[in-house]
């Protein structure tokens, strides 16, 4: 028997508006280290590219485009490291956000970490490690709950 899937949002709302709330922080934490919008866009885009998840994938595809990316841009984002469209500071952001998704082995994760320490401030590393964690948390909402992908 396939029962449909619950939407966890709407099902525990009050759960959910608490995570609304720690992505209205994370995003005035990023603003506050000066992460652009197209960089916190970027890091969405490419944790949801990790996770599978299509629902977030369309929504902040949607978002990037209204900050200023190009669609070229979004289009290479999984292979971000074999192109230079990407800047010092997006690379290092996106292997930070990338090393959060996935928690490689202790010491892969201690390279990555290094490497953002020396191109990120102290505030965009952290800002960057938040919006990951709050996008990889959406990200299993919608992919549990089934939320679909609308036009």
């Amino acid at each position: 028997m396939d029962l449909p899937h619950i939407y966890i949002d709407k099902q525990s709302p009050e759960a959910y508006r608490a995570l609304g709330g720690v992505a209205a922080a994370v995003s005035d934490t990023a603003h506050g280290a000066d992460l652009p919008r197209i960089l916190v866009e970027l890091i969405n885009l490419r944790v949801s590219q990790i996770n599978g998840c299509a629902f977030c994938l369309e929504l902040h595809s949607r978002r990037a485009i209204a900050a200023g990316e190009t669609v070229g841009r979004i289009a290479t984002l999984p292979a971000w490291r074999e192109t230079e469209l990407f800047d010092e500071t997006e690379r290092a952001a996106l292997l930070l956000a990338e090393t959060v998704t996935t928690l490689p082995l202790h010491d892969v994760a201690e390279i990555h970490y290094e490497r953002a320490r020396a191109t990120l401030t102290d505030d965009q590393v952290s800002a960057v490690i938040w919006v990951a964690i709050a996008i990889n948390a959406f990200n299993r909402v919608s992919i549990l709950s089934r939320h679909p992908v609308r036009q």
